[in-house]
């Protein structure tokens, strides 16, 4: 193994601040160049449906495809940490699809970590991935698998509320990725930034997740806040202590 590969826990142990670069890859090629360049992070995700195959939208993306483009970006990188996306209904249906496909992406694909969207409706699912070792990263804000009921690729947390898309939901949803040790983070393109008194509550909810659950936080040109977490992850940065 490369001496200088990101790993889960490296990115644990640049928590304090320290910053970390994530780009989207697809194919041999560009995780190549993107791995030499130094990214810490390639995300193989079921955006490959707009980018790659011209779809309009992410949902007919299927676990196979995932895993297709996985080992080319695999295959290509030395040092960076490769995040698998699970596609749409690949583990909203129950627990067991989602341990067996979040599996099958990392026997089979070569990834090290998964990417699922939602907050507190899918917690479970994260706790129950994260227990047989499995590192979540959460996506919460625009999340493209619920475009149909946003009307759109919409910007979320505009609107005061409890109701999917609500500012209220949102901070919910971002605590509940602490408490299920997962990964957050919000595109800087995708999603309202609350001003003001909602922007307060919003950063002291994220410190007290990322406290709860060890996870790490940087800041880098694509994202807001990225944090990675797992109960493997966090046995080794204590035994790294």
């Amino acid at each position: 193994m490369n001496p200088q590969k990101v790993t889960v826990p490296e990115i644990l142990r640049r928590k304090r601040g320290e910053k970390i670069a994530m780009l989207t890859a697809y194919d041999y090629p560009f995780a190549r160049i993107l791995d030499e360049a130094g990214v810490d992070v390639l995300l193989v995700g079921d955006t490959l449906g707009m980018v790659v195959q011209g779809l309009d939208t992410t949902l007919p993306v299927t676990v196979d495809e995932i895993i297709y483009h996985l080992k080319m970006v695999a295959r290509a990188r030395t040092r960076a940490l490769v995040v698998g996306d699970l596609p749409f209904l690949s583990y909203q249906v129950s627990t067991e699809d989602a341990l067996r496909n979040a599996g099958r992406m990392m026997k089979e694909g070569g990834a090290e970590a998964v990417k699922l969207e939602g907050g507190v409706n899918v917690a479970a699912t994260i706790a129950a991935l994260t227990a047989v070792d499995i590192p979540v990263m959460g996506h919460v804000g625009l999340t493209p698998q619920s475009v149909h009921r946003m009307g759109g690729h919409k910007v979320q947390g505009k609107k005061h509320g409890r109701m999917a898309g609500g500012r209220e939901r949102l901070l919910e949803d971002a605590a509940a990725g602490g408490r299920s040790r997962r990964v957050c983070d919000r595109p800087r393109r995708h999603s309202a930034r609350p001003r003001g008194r909602d922007h307060r509550a919003l950063d002291r909810s994220r410190r007290s997740a990322s406290a709860r659950a060890c996870t790490a936080t940087a800041r880098c040109s694509s994202c807001t806040t990225f944090s990675v977490s797992s109960t493997s992850s966090r046995r080794s940065s204590r035994s790294a202590t």
